[in-house]
């Protein structure tokens, strides 16, 4: 009977941090409007400018996104965990060898505390792997789900979105499609 006791005692209480915890991030000050339509207008929607950013490759070397202005690039967020993303990976590497020079693969990885390096070896990959080792672009593109790939006019606008593993006929499709 004590036992019985004590285990509803325990229960109670847990629940009682539970409420007050969920109650505490309820009381969080919430984004004004403001704040909420310029998340939305940098956002990710389809015919929005692409959030500029600088990141570092595995040689160290900086690309900033807005230096690529007058290319079409194929933005895509991977982690070396995601089989998703290890399985579009040979495709990717086929399509950077069939695209001019007009038009550029960026592959964020989103896991850089992990062996990019080898992974990137293993696998032959030669287009450029940025490192997002603070999460920013991650954030900054909203990325919920990965694979995710992003779809960039010359212009810098975004055009397309495809979350999930892609195939060499789909990366073609929408890299055409760009202006």
């Amino acid at each position: 009977m004590i036992k019985k006791v004590i285990a509803a005692v325990v229960l109670v209480s847990l629940l009682t941090v539970a409420i007050v915890q969920a109650m505490d991030k309820k009381t969080e000050a919430p984004q004004t409007s403001s704040e909420v339509s310029a998340a939305a207008k940098e956002g990710l929607s389809i015919g929005a400018k692409a959030p500029d950013f600088e990141l570092k490759t595995l040689s160290g070397d900086t690309v900033k996104l807005s230096d690529l202005k007058g290319k079409k690039v194929m933005l895509n967020f991977w982690a070396t965990w995601c089989p998703p993303c290890k399985a579009e990976m040979p495709e990717m590497e086929q399509f950077s060898k069939q695209i001019g020079d007009d038009t550029v693969i960026l592959a964020v990885n989103i896991d850089p505390q992990l062996d990019v390096k080898g992974f990137v070896n293993e696998n032959k990959i030669t287009f450029p792997v940025l490192l997002d080792a603070e999460d920013k672009v991650n954030e900054t593109y909203q990325i919920i789900s990965i694979p995710t790939t992003y779809f960039i006019d010359s212009k810098g606008i975004i055009q397309n979105k495809y979350t999930g593993s892609m195939k060499l006929d789909m990366m073609k499709k929408y890299t055409q499609e760009l202006k």
